[in-house]
């Protein structure tokens, strides 16, 4: 994901932003490996415990996309000098290493059959991927690679954040106009009705479809017009600003992105500079609500044979509500974080430089630790994180070999 994708320059680093970065990659990470547990591809004695903690991790894990975006907006909003300048430092490093990867991804069912490999190893890389792969016909592989301008494929699922990345790319440097002029004030507003536009995947799915039979469509949209009356506030650009809202100023007025149209501002320098408790405990109050509704709602949906695939992402959607109070929690929480120590803030620095190849990596080996842990006697509770710390691990140490193999053309393969 983003982790080295807004690489800093020494006048720009912000330690506590690496912590925030170190967090979002390893729960990316733990994200993936709680697939196998919310959607385990067979029978099990402990089939409930396997759902349960699937359920328990995977809500707590949401906030892993949003956090990047977040980082991604602190660093580079407002975007410095012209956007061809920007578009020839920023795409590339992104576009090589997601189209090489993409491409070694999509081939390797076709090389496993190169290799005389059993079509069922192909299954325990890529659970997901379906039976067609298992034919490891150089056909299959070369028709998931033309797909690549428009999508991703069930190869490498995880590739879908690099699209929206350079999606987020191609506009911040328009969006980066708004945000040098416009006073703190205009911003907590535009976050306010962004906001506002979290509750739609809910209001679409229990007022339009169950009040009024419409299919779906809110805010004026039908079959003819997918774009609604808040789209142009929707998405993650919202994230993006705000990160870049949470770095610039002091935590006191930071909550007023709920409420926007009181005060007049006395009481944001009055409330500025929260002490660590304070902050503790307004973050731990906003993660527990949000985690609260993102946990009930996605294992009651999980409890239900007849739910359908929308159905059941609806409450893991990062653009919802209740992932944003888990996300700025955390997010705010983070920013408290002081790193001293050089060994510490060294390995950080490391890992900024390596983040983007360990997100390119690291779905490689999920499908093979979990063959190696599930089965194992390891407490169920206890095989999400260290399946995490293993690939975490070896992935980041295979990113900083060929860094340190290749060092000048690394970037093209590991960002």
């Amino acid at each position: 994901m983003e982790p080295t994708l807004t690489r800093q320059t020494p006048a720009q680093h912000i330690v506590w932003l690496d912590v925030v970065r170190l967090v979002a990659m390893f729960t990316v990470v733990c994200c993936h490996c709680t697939d196998p547990f919310n959607f385990y591809p067979g029978t099990s004695p402990d089939i409930v415990d396997i759902k349960f903690w699937g359920a328990v991790y995977g809500a707590a894990l949401r906030p892993c996309v949003p956090l990047f975006v977040m980082i991604t907006g602190a660093l580079l909003l407002p975007v410095r000098g012209d956007a061809s300048a920007f578009y020839k430092k920023r795409i590339p490093r992104v576009f090589f290493p997601f189209l090489i990867w993409s491409v070694i991804y999509n081939l390797f069912p076709w090389i496993t059959g190169l290799l005389g490999v059993e079509p069922k190893v192909i299954l325990d890389f890529f659970p997901y991927s379906g039976e067609e792969v298992m034919r490891q016909s150089l056909a299959v592989s070369l028709g998931y690679i033309a797909e690549m301008p428009f999508n991703f494929s069930l190869l490498d699922v995880h590739m879908w954040y690099i699209y929206l990345l350079i999606g987020l790319y191609l506009y911040m440097p328009f969006f980066s106009a708004w945000v040098e002029r416009a006073s703190n004030k205009t911003k907590q507003v535009f976050l306010f009705i962004w906001i506002v536009s979290l509750f739609i995947p809910y209001i679409r799915e229990y007022v339009a479809n169950w009040l009024f039979d419409r299919s779906g469509y809110v805010f004026g949209t039908d079959t003819w017009n997918e774009f609604s009356m808040l789209y142009y506030f929707a998405g993650f650009n919202g994230y993006l600003l705000l990160g870049h809202y949470v770095k610039e100023n002091k935590d006191g007025n930071i909550l007023k992105i709920f409420w926007p149209f009181s005060g007049n501002g006395e009481s944001d320098r009055h409330n500025s500079n929260w002490s660590v408790w304070k902050t503790f405990l307004i973050c731990a109050v906003m993660f527990a609500v949000g985690y609260y509704v993102t946990y009930t709602g996605f294992s009651t949906t999980a409890a239900n044979p007849n739910a359908t695939e929308t159905e059941m992402e609806l409450y893991f959607t990062f653009c919802s509500p209740n992932v944003l109070l888990m996300t700025l929690a955390a997010f705010l929480l983070m920013k408290k974080v002081v790193v001293n120590t050089p060994v510490v803030v060294k390995a950080l620095a490391n890992m900024t430089k390596c983040g983007f190849g360990i997100y390119m990596v690291h779905y490689f080996v999920v499908g093979p630790f979990f063959l190696l842990i599930g089965p194992s006697e390891i407490p169920i509770p206890l095989q999400v994180p260290l399946m995490a710390v293993c690939i975490f691990l070896c992935s980041w140490a295979f990113t900083a070999a060929v860094y340190k193999v290749i060092p000048k053309k690394a970037k093209y393969f590991m960002g």
